[in-house]
């Protein structure tokens, strides 16, 4: 066995890991300029929708016949200037499309939420205490990934109704075994490491041991698939909304602004392009943020992330 062997070479990754500081990540994040603009255009998108009360030129509900169908950069005959033009009731299509923003990002991130709360806290508890809770929960999740979860959907709220609060429910319930088989599955690799063995044998409680040693190893892969379960929830929030099951008006979403503009997609294009890139750049800017995220916390691909530009080049 030579100098360098892997006592050595373990011991430099931890130090190079404990070195790690936030700056470090920024860097990497600024070199990637694809990722950089995924992040940017998130965060217009976010303040956007948070500030939509005061960001928005016009009501989204106010309706102006006069004012129909205007094209994008152009004037109404009220003197209204329109950046994205207006829709068939006259209404102002950035306005709508900055208060469906806030439609679409709060049911993503509270359905996605809600799904990780539940399946992450069944996903550990079975994987750890494992016998008969696991194999109700790993049956259960079996069964229900089995099934289309957007015919469920539509059912449920068929049932039940459309509308904000509905979304989230419907989907923290159909959206949930995700995160407990990643979470089930993480539990029954960490568990066997040589700490948690270490902590059980000093008589650590149960709950020390998965709160201190077992979440926080789990968090990096976690968290890249809540990124990416936001980005299925958004597309999900506008295909049940476009089929008339979603979000209900007068309340403004991007999946129902491109439902009631397919009518007029030969006469108004904008009504059907502009929603819809929206939908589009959301979900692959969370997408790339995802992608990014899940190789700079990877132990083995971080490294070439994480490194300086003159330490590549050495």
């Amino acid at each position: 066995m030579t100098e360098a062997s892997t006592p050595i070479s373990t011991t430099e990754d931890y130090e190079r890991a404990a070195s790690i500081r936030a700056t470090d990540y920024l860097r990497a994040l600024l070199r990637d300029k694809v990722t950089t603009l995924a992040v940017l255009f998130l965060l217009v998108l976010l303040i956007s929708a948070l500030g939509a009360d005061y960001l928005a030129p016009y009501d989204p509900a106010q309706a102006n016949l006069r004012a129909r169908m205007v094209p994008p950069l152009s004037y109404a005959s009220n003197g209204g200037f329109h950046i994205m033009g207006t829709d068939e009731l006259g209404r102002d299509v950035l306005s709508r499309l900055m208060f469906g923003a806030r439609v679409s990002m709060s049911v993503g991130l509270l359905g996605a939420t809600c799904s990780a709360l539940v399946g992450i806290t069944l996903g550990i508890l079975s994987g750890y205490y494992r016998g008969i809770l696991e194999d109700v929960v790993m049956r259960v999740v079996d069964g229900m990934l089995s099934l289309p979860s957007l015919v469920i959907a539509l059912f449920v709220l068929f049932v039940i109704g459309g509308g904000f609060i509905n979304l989230i429910l419907v989907f923290a319930l159909l959206h949930w075994m995700i995160f407990a088989r990643m979470a089930r599955s993480l539990t029954l690799t960490y568990q066997e490491n040589t700490y948690v063995t270490a902590a059980r044998a000093i008589g650590a409680r149960d709950r020390r041991i998965i709160l201190t040693h077992l979440l926080p190893n789990m968090l990096s892969p976690l968290l890249v698939l809540f990124t990416l379960e936001i980005a299925v929830l958004i597309l999900s929030e506008a295909s049940l909304s476009f089929l008339g099951f979603g979000v209900q008006p007068p309340q403004s979403s991007w999946g129902l602004m491109i439902a009631r503009g397919r009518e007029y997609i030969s006469s108004a294009w904008w009504l059907v392009v502009l929603p819809g890139a929206a939908i589009f750049m959301a979900a692959l800017s969370l997408n790339l943020v995802a992608a990014w995220a899940r190789a700079v916390t990877d132990p083995v691909q971080r490294w070439r992330w994480l490194a300086k530009p003159s330490a590549k080049e050495k």
